[in-house]
């Protein structure tokens, strides 16, 4: 007699030790853990911006040390050809026939490391993979394994061998995460830890382990995908992607797509407050990262020091919210 599996533990539980690990190793950027987090919920992709030197890449390593599933990272070159990400045909001499050779991105978490420094025809190697979860290579469809997810890097303020990344790319990242220099108490922390001996280049010395599994995140995602959403908070979220379109100082607004992507990060906030259903507040606070990279602004506002938070403010606070 065959016993039937056993079903995932708590979801909520694993969700906490997944924070707990990576807590060991990032310090007060808690922002952006759950927005990674959320990310991983949500089966979306994330893009995570700051300066040089705030645990972008650690946060990433970390997550993936945490959790048990298979990890593969690209490090972005104005080198790097497609071929390298997705993979290619390869000659076997021996069978005197063409091989595929998978590349990094057969995998279920994928770090992208400064992905900017990559010229746009690499970067639109991975638009497939992002949106439908395959790779197609000389006309043949290849699945990838699920989950599947790209959390990628970047740095907004070197701007010399970078290329910006294309609006059809932009949009297929669930969140935009901005990681801030720490406050000095925060950095202080930061630099005590390093006095006592923590090396990040070493995780398994700082004590993260793998605590959750996929089983774990699938039955936290299906969790999420339970929670409701009223009409009136449907509604408020076509009103603000709507609004995005309209504003002054826009030249391209938020997509359907993004509309989307605001239902499932609220969604996954409201859940992990303890929720079953979505308010507006869980809508509010999740605006900010899944909008801010689906708006372009024109150019003259640009040049006024027009900004894509102030476009965000001013559309948050001139939509009114459902009671």
């Amino acid at each position: 007699m065959t016993l039937p599996a056993a079903p995932p533990a708590d979801p909520h539980a694993a969700l906490t030790r997944i924070r707990a690990e990576v807590a060991k190793a990032v310090v007060g950027q808690d922002p952006a853990v759950t927005g990674v987090l959320i990310g991983l919920l949500c089966r979306g992709h994330v893009l995570i911006e700051g300066v040089p030197g705030v645990a972008k890449t650690l946060l990433v390593r970390a997550l993936a040390a945490a959790v048990s599933l298979d990890t593969k990272r690209i490090q972005f070159t104005a080198d790097l050809m497609p071929g390298d990400i997705t993979g290619s045909l390869v000659f076997n001499r021996g069978a005197s026939a063409f091989e595929f050779r998978p590349g990094p991105v057969f995998t279920n978490l994928l770090l992208g490391d400064e992905i900017n420094r990559t010229p746009p025809k690499t970067q639109s190697a991975l638009l497939e993979s992002m949106e439908e979860r395959q790779v197609s290579v000389d006309g043949t469809p290849r699945s990838l394994p699920d989950p599947f997810c790209v959390i990628a890097t970047q740095n907004p303020v070197e701007y010399e061998g970078t290329y910006p990344l294309p609006e059809a790319q932009l949009d297929r990242f669930l969140l935009k995460v901005t990681m801030p220099l720490p406050d000095r108490d925060t950095e202080i922390r930061v630099l005590a830890a390093h006095a006592d001996g923590f090396d990040p280049r070493d995780l398994a010395a700082a004590g993260v382990r793998p605590v959750a599994s996929a089983a774990d995140l699938a039955a936290a995602s299906a969790a999420v995908r339970r929670v409701r959403a009223a009409p009136e908070i449907l509604a408020y979220i076509v009103e603000l992607a709507r609004a995005t379109r309209y504003a002054p100082a826009s030249a391209l607004g938020v997509s359907p797509r993004g509309a989307t992507a605001l239902l499932a990060t609220s969604r996954a906030w409201a859940w992990l407050s303890g929720r079953d259903f979505v308010t507006p507040d869980d809508v509010q606070a999740l605006a900010r990262s899944t909008f801010r990279h689906r708006i372009s602004l024109r150019p003259e506002a640009e040049i006024e020091g027009t900004t894509v938070e102030q476009v965000l403010e001013s559309v948050l606070a001139g939509v009114p919210a459902p009671r």
